[in-house]
C-alpha cells in the first residue's frame, strides 16, 4: 500500500524532508517513490535497498510524490476549488488536438470518441479503460461499463482502482477548465 501526492514540482517538498529514495525490483531508483522512515539503504545508490514490493511486505510505507505541473497555474485554494467545481465543456473531449493537451489523456483521443464522458464518474471509468485490464470495455454502453469496470481482475493485469480513477478524472477537470481560462484569455498560463 502507498500513498499518491500531487505537486507541481516535488522537488519543492523533497528538499525540505528527509527521505530515502524507493527501489525497483531491478536496483534502479523508482521515479516517484520516496520512504520517510527508517529503512536499508544500500550504501551505493543511497536509495533503499529493499525493492519497493518487498519493502511493502515487510511493513514499510512508500509515499509517490507525483509531479503534476499543470498545478502551478493554480493561483490559490480558492482558484483550486473553482476549477474542481467547474462544470468542464464536455464537448472538448471531442476534440483530438484538446485531449491531447490534456493530463492523462493525450494519445487518447480515439477511446474519448468512443465513449465521450460527461460525468466525472464517467470519466473516471475512460481512465480506468485505458488501462491493459479494462480495455475491452472501451465502445460498450456505459451501463456495462460502469458495471464491469470496477471489478478486480482476476489475471493480474494492470488496473485502476475506483479511488485511483476518480482523484486522476477531478484532476483532468481542473486542467480541462485550466485550459479553457487560458484559451478564453482569462489567463496568461497555458
Amino acid at each position: 500500500m502507498d500513498v499518491d501526492i500531487d505537486f507541481a514540482d516535488r522537488n519543492d517538498i523533497l528538499n525540505v524532508i528527509k527521505h530515502i529514495p524507493a527501489s525497483l525490483v531491478d536496483g534502479r531508483m523508482h521515479k516517484t517513490g520516496i520512504y520517510c522512515q527508517e529503512i536499508p539503504i544500500n550504501p551505493l545508490t543511497g536509495n533503499s535497498a529493499i525493492d519497493y514490493k518487498q519493502a511493502g511486505d515487510r511493513g514499510y510505507f512508500k509515499i509517490d510524490l507525483l509531479n503534476v505541473n499543470f498545478y502551478k497555474d493554480v493561483r490559490d485554494e480558492n482558484h483550486l476549488i473553482e476549477l474542481m467545481n467547474t462544470e468542464p465543456l464536455w464537448d472538448l473531449l471531442k476534440q483530438s488536438e484538446f485531449v491531447d493537451l490534456l493530463f492523462q489523456l493525450s494519445g487518447h483521443a480515439d477511446i474519448l470518441k468512443k465513449n465521450c464522458p460527461t460525468s466525472v464518474e464517467q470519466l473516471a471509468a475512460v481512465l480506468a479503460m485505458i488501462r491493459p485490464a479494462k480495455i475491452h470495455l472501451v465502445g460498450q454502453d456505459w451501463n456495462t461499463i460502469l458495471n464491469e469496470v470496477w471489478i478486480k481482475p482476476t489475471n493480474g493485469e494492470y488496473y485502476w482502482k475506483k479511488s485511483h480513477a476518480f482523484s486522476y478524472a477531478i484532476a483532468v477537470i481542473i486542467h480541462m477548465n485550466l485550459l479553457c481560462e487560458y484559451l478564453s484569455g482569462s489567463s496568461t498560463a497555458p
